[in-house]
This record gives structure tokens, sequence and C-alpha cells, in this order.
């Protein structure tokens, strides 16, 4: 594993708490995902002419238009969920408040995916 302290914080027993680094790449990598992603997502709706309910309907109801979806919008989530964090992380000083906020955050993600799953798999059916 590769030690990103200097050699004065290695010897001090300073530094990084060990997750930023990894908070900061998933980051960089669920956006990378989203700039390949939403392009994706449009392109598809554009392409079948979601333009009302029916075709819409059938849009995501396909095989398809499903993954691309729930892929587009996992990522997104996921995301929305880092970036989040992030801001309460910086910005909030208690920490109970801190801690509530990043809980509501994670239920917030967690349901919002779970809403979109429910609805795609109900047009799937």
């Amino acid at each position: 594993m590769t030690n990103f302290r200097t050699p004065k914080r290695q010897v001090r027993g300073l530094g990084s708490a060990k997750s930023g680094v990894h908070h900061f790449i998933t980051q960089r990598v669920s956006a990378l995902a989203l700039i390949i992603l939403v392009p994706l997502f449009c392109w598809g709706l554009a392409a079948h002419n979601v333009s009302d309910y029916d075709s819409a309907r059938a849009w995501f109801g396909s095989a398809t238009g499903a993954i691309v979806t729930l892929i587009a919008l996992t990522a997104a989530f996921y995301h929305m969920r880092l970036g989040l964090q992030t801001v309460i992380e910086d910005y909030i000083e208690k920490p109970a408040t801190k801690m509530a906020l990043l809980v509501l955050n994670t239920l917030l993600a967690a349901g919002l995916w779970l809403a979109t799953l429910y609805s795609v798999l109900k047009l799937a059916a």
C-alpha cells in the first residue's frame, strides 16, 4: 500500500485519517462514469422518441433502457452522496448535527435509489 504521508508526519504519527484519498478517488471515478452514462441515457431517450407515456414505458421497460437507467442513476446517487458528505464534513461543526446529517444523507441516497429501482422494475414487468 502506498504511503502518502511525509517523512516528518510518519515520525510524529500524524497525517491522513486513511479515508480521504479513497473518498477523492471514488468521487472522481463516479464523475467519470457519469460523463459516459448521462449522454448515453439522454441518447437512449432521444433515439427511441420518448415523447409520450407509452413510448416512455416501452423504453424504461426494455432491457437496455432499464439497465442504462439503473446504472446511470446508481452512479448519480452515489456521486451525490459523496459530494454532500464532503460538504457536511467540511461545514458542519457540531458532532451530533454532523452525524445526523451524514445518516440522513445516506438514507436519502438509498431511498432515491430504491424508488428508482422499484419504478424501473414496475415498468419492466
